[in-house]
């Protein structure tokens, strides 16, 4: 494909409102498109450079250093005068990245069925389990998502949970050239503003919830529902949307889906669970479709994993996946990293559990799960992160001592935040709540110590919970970012305790 044959592509495929004007230059036009980029320092000779407005910085700074690197077309939002190559107008730079990346990668996700998730929590292991179902059906899946991107078997570990248009469109073509006939990604609120997922087809698009998070990103709860709404407004319109009925947000969704299917749990909807049975090993009940039945056992704990569950059937359901390889996907899948993760064994006295839970209606969720498996005190240790929406951490130190009976608040990846005060805003709000609990709230810094007191605290038959960071293998202190895992934390706190217990 050369640069003129991805422009003129290009153009065609832009809304009529949007068409792009260029100042065409013959001999430049005709070189061999080598790709598209966003960054000047990944250009290379024969790309489409597109100067995207930032949050921190101007694409359009950088345009000399693309045209240094070799770019043969610049793609802006304002025009330019005088420039050696072909320089295309357009009226969003965010849309034109997005289309033209789908157009140099020839549209990979034409040639697979892609399943688009969004909501604040559950996409992960919704995402998980649809995988895990198409895969049972015989799919070659792949999956892109807050934990990893992957391709069958192989996986790589996620950058982010939606990657920009150019990074996302090749990894779908890798998909499709390895011989997936699936792919079920991700979709944040991030990639649905930023306009990342433009130019992709999907064959159904999930929504899971709504609930407080990225008001560091978004203005308000409004803003960042009209984020994910954009996913049920993007073409095809026919493509099945799947929503979860019990949300208040539902009906504004099922408002734009012409063909939509929902599931819940306490409203009427066309995929609900029978009687549910809860235990630490495991969740256990029945599925009505109109195909026949499911039989759910799962590994997964909890009721927010029954929604996931019902998600993913439904999904599963809508692309006509058999109900046989809804039963054993969904119970060969044997967790996913960092969902309520258990990092104790049958032979520890107490339970450690590590989550990613880091709004506080995810900590809600999480403690009222670990409350319901009946243990003699809920131990929690969770922190907030830095440079992100400060609104959430006394919400999410309320929630914590209301329904535990230790908290222990640490650092979570505080940035460029002193750790200290990120922690005294979250305590305000479990101070005050303790005003009508009887909560023990202490706090400690250091995460790797505060997770080491919370097991050595804890008393038989106890249920210790670590919140924030879940698959995470690292922690961003003041510009670093260093190793860190809680679960690796986590065991060797347990093994200590087992030391100590011998020794007694």
């Amino acid at each position: 494909m050369t640069v003129g044959e991805l422009l003129r592509a290009f153009a065609r495929a832009m809304p009529p409102q949007d068409r792009p004007a260029h100042v065409s230059d013959a001999r430049s036009l005709e070189v061999e498109c080598t790709g598209v980029a966003y960054d000047s320092r990944r250009v290379t000779p024969g790309m489409v450079f597109v100067a995207v407005p930032g949050l921190k910085a101007d694409g359009l700074q950088y345009v000399p250093q693309a045209i240094a690197a070799g770019a043969a077309a610049i793609v802006t939002e304002q025009p330019a005068t005088g420039v050696p190559v072909p320089w295309v107008v357009v009226t969003s730079a965010r849309l034109a990245l997005a289309l033209l990346a789908a157009e140099f990668f020839e549209h990979p996700s034409r040639a697979m069925r892609v399943v688009g998730i969004t909501g604040t929590n559950g996409k992960t292991t919704t995402s998980y389990l649809t995988a895990a179902i198409l895969e049972a059906a015989g799919l070659r899946c792949g999956m892109m998502g807050t934990v990893t991107y992957r391709i069958g078997t192989r996986s790589i570990d996620a950058t982010r949970t939606t990657p920009e248009a150019p990074e996302l469109q090749a990894f779908m073509r890798r998909m499709v050239t390895e011989g997936c006939g699936a792919c079920v990604m991700e979709v944040s609120s991030h990639a649905l503003s930023l306009r990342r997922a433009d130019g992709i087809q999907f064959a159904a698009r999930t929504f899971t919830n709504l609930t407080r998070d990225h008001l560091d990103f978004h203005a308000n709860m409004e803003e960042y529902f009209a984020a994910k709404r954009r996913l049920f407004e993007m073409a095809p319109a026919d493509a099945p949307s799947i929503i979860n009925v019990d949300d208040p947000r539902a009906q504004a969704l099922l408002d734009v889906s012409p063909r939509a299917i929902t599931y819940g749990i306490n409203k009427a909807a066309d995929v609900a669970p029978g009687p549910l049975s809860f235990s630490l090993e495991g969740l256990h009940f029945d599925v009505r479709l109109p195909q026949g039945v499911v039989h759910v056992r799962s590994r997964l704990v909890g009721r927010p994993n029954v929604y996931n569950i019902l998600a993913a059937v439904a999904t599963a359901s809508a692309l006509d996946v058999p109900i046989e390889a809804m039963d054993k996907g969904i119970r060969q899948l044997p967790g996913v990293p960092g969902r309520f993760e258990l990092a104790s064994n049958r032979d520890d006295d107490v339970t450690v559990i590590v989550d990613y839970a880091h709004t506080d209606d995810a900590l809600r969720n999480l403690l009222e799960t670990a409350r319901q498996l009946a243990p003699r005190r809920l131990v929690t240790v969770f922190g907030a992160g830095g440079d992100r929406d400060r609104t959430k951490r006394p919400l999410m130190g309320m929630v914590a001592a209301r329904l535990s009976d230790v908290v222990i608040i640490t650092s979570d990846n505080p940035r460029d935040e002193d750790p200290q005060r990120i922690i005294d805003e979250v305590r305000r709000g479990a101070d005050a709540e303790t005003r009508q609990s009887n909560a023990d709230v202490r706090t400690i810094v250091d995460r790797h110590d505060a997770i080491l007191h919370a097991i050595s605290v804890a008393e038989k038959g106890d249920i210790v919970l670590v919140a924030g960071k879940g698959h995470e293998k690292y922690q961003e202190i003041a510009g670093r970012t260093m190793p860190f895992d809680d679960v690796a934390v986590a065991r060797e706190g347990l093994e200590a305790r087992r030391v100590k217990s011998r020794a007694g």
